[in-house]
């Protein structure tokens, strides 16, 4: 999975998501070269589930059947 920046560079590439403990673990690279793991807490998950909305939260849900533009 790749995150990229509002001008369509890549920022980072996801290669495993996992799971340690009570967090949510992302290994990856940064800019296509260096090698990153972020992990997310569950106090940041639940500052994320904060700023869902109900539009956002459809959106969410329908977004593996879009396509880009």
């Amino acid at each position: 999975m790749k995150i990229r920046a509002a001008d369509k560079s890549e920022l980072m590439e996801i290669s495993k998501i996992e799971v340690k403990g009570d967090d949510l673990v992302l290994k990856g690279k940064v800019y296509g070269a260096m090698p990153m793991t972020a992990v997310v807490t569950p106090e940041e998950a639940r500052k994320f589930g904060k700023m869902l909305t109900p539009k956002l939260v459809w959106f969410l849900l329908t977004m593996p059947f879009r396509t880009s533009k």
